[in-house]
């Protein structure tokens, strides 16, 4: 899937179990793994909006596009189609 979830990466940074951030953000354990484990089809802006204000972060801290082809490990460059 191009969209990765990369809750783990903000958990690490805040030193913040799962457990603790499913109860501030108001959400079962079992839900937020779905979650962040990548297998979730759809996350609600609440949802979205709870977990930034709990980690203090930005949306795109937690979400992160990349192309079909690419290895999500690997991450390329970002590049812009906008001109010099």
């Amino acid at each position: 899937m191009p969209i990765v979830v990369e809750i783990d990466v903000m958990l690490a940074k805040r030193k913040m179990a799962v457990g603790t951030l499913a109860e501030r953000v108001g959400i079962t354990p079992a839900n937020l793994a779905v979650l962040k484990n990548g297998r979730a089809k759809a996350v609600r802006f609440s949802t979205l909006a709870a977990l930034c204000e709990v980690l203090d972060c930005q949306p795109g801290d937690l979400l992160r596009w990349i192309p079909e082809d690419q290895d999500p490990a690997h991450p390329a460059e970002p590049t812009t189609s906008r001109g010099a």
